[in-house]
């Protein structure tokens, strides 16, 4: 009984593989994108939080802060060069906590409520596990298996 029920489940998990990261790519688009795209609307608001923080160049890195979020977003929204745009928004994220929260911090466990660390943890879930199956790096993952199994020699 147990036995059955375990593979049962298996088989049902195994079905909806492709569910979780697509959920967490459009998850992290509805996040990412719309924070970003308000940051490119009027960048005087970040340039002056990011001076308020003390990050250098502040202007400079309210643009790139604002196009790594709705360049990623998209980006993670069709599931293209989803590991690569992973990095990125990691590092934006660290930063807004070194920057941001970190000074903030009362307790340790404070840190794993942040949605930054949230995100974080999402985003090296899709870095290690890729898109899954409704993406477009896997179509073309399967493209270019496909181009080198007939370009290979018989």
């Amino acid at each position: 009984m147990i036995a059955r029920l375990r593979r049962l489940i298996h088989t049902i998990a195994a079905k909806l593989a492709w569910l979780p990261p697509l959920l967490a790519r459009v998850t992290l688009f509805a996040i990412f994108f719309p924070s970003g795209k308000g940051k490119l609307s009027d960048l005087s608001g970040p340039t002056q939080y990011f001076t308020d923080l003390g990050i250098p160049f502040p202007h400079f890195n309210a643009i790139l802060a604002a196009c790594v979020e709705v360049g990623g977003g998209a980006l993670l929204l069709v599931g293209l060069l989803t590991r690569v745009v992973s990095l990125p928004l990691i590092i934006t994220m660290i930063v807004a906590i070194i920057t941001a929260k970190w000074p903030k911090l009362e307790s340790g466990w404070d840190f794993f409520g942040w949605d930054e660390w949230a995100y974080i943890v999402v985003l090296l879930y899709l870095f290690v596990y890729g898109p899954g199956a409704l993406s477009l790096d896997h179509l073309l993952g399967r493209k270019i298996a496909r181009d080198d199994a007939s370009a290979a020699p018989r």
